[in-house]
């Protein structure tokens, strides 16, 4: 068993890397330039919803009463007629970038202590390159990657978006993987 406080220097530059790869692939990368399509008919979508003041949060329209309002006739031919949404509103203006990579790093560092946490608890200090690489990169793809799955299954996310969150994750857990095994403790 390798000890938390020991691997406190993998932890953080772990975290530091998948901020620098993830900021790499979303900002300079062509990749994910795709992921959000234009909305059809986007300035008469925007100027109908727009006086309704929907407050921020998630919706899924059309929204039955409970189980028994699933049944019903008028719930069913609204689902019918369409169109079902499943619809995130975010507050007006823009998005406040600063707040978000602090969020962000600071789930890219719990992640990290995680992955710390399974690798240590599984080797000892000394371990092999390969076995650290493993163990770290297994704990960080579950965590960065798997989650997004049932978004695809449940709440029919787009595939390619899943797929490439997933590809994503696996790049991530590979430099949180290199690093670990870089600075396992001897």
């Amino acid at each position: 068993m390798t000890t938390l406080a020991s691997l406190w220097l993998p932890i953080l530059l772990a975290s530091v890397f998948v901020f620098i790869a993830s900021s790499l692939i979303h900002m300079v990368l062509p990749w994910h330039k795709s992921d959000y399509p234009p909305m059809p008919n986007e300035d008469a979508v925007l100027g109908a919803l727009r006086p309704l003041n929907i407050p921020p949060g998630d919706y899924f329209i059309p929204r039955p009463q409970g189980r028994e309002g699933m049944k019903s006739a008028e719930y069913q031919e609204k689902v019918h007629q369409g169109p079902v949404v499943l619809m995130t509103v975010m507050p007006n203006g823009m998005m406040a970038m600063g707040k978000t990579f602090v969020q962000w790093f600071a789930y890219v560092l719990v992640v990290s202590l995680f992955s710390a946490y399974v690798a240590g608890r599984a080797l000892p200090p000394g371990s092999a390159f390969a076995q650290v690489l493993r163990f770290a990169g297994v704990a960080a793809f579950l965590s960065y990657a798997l989650a997004f799955w049932p978004m695809s299954i449940w709440y029919r996310r787009a595939w390619n978006l899943t797929v490439k969150a997933t590809v994503d994750g696996l790049i991530y857990a590979f430099v949180t993987g290199l690093t670990f095994a870089w600075l396992w403790p001897h």
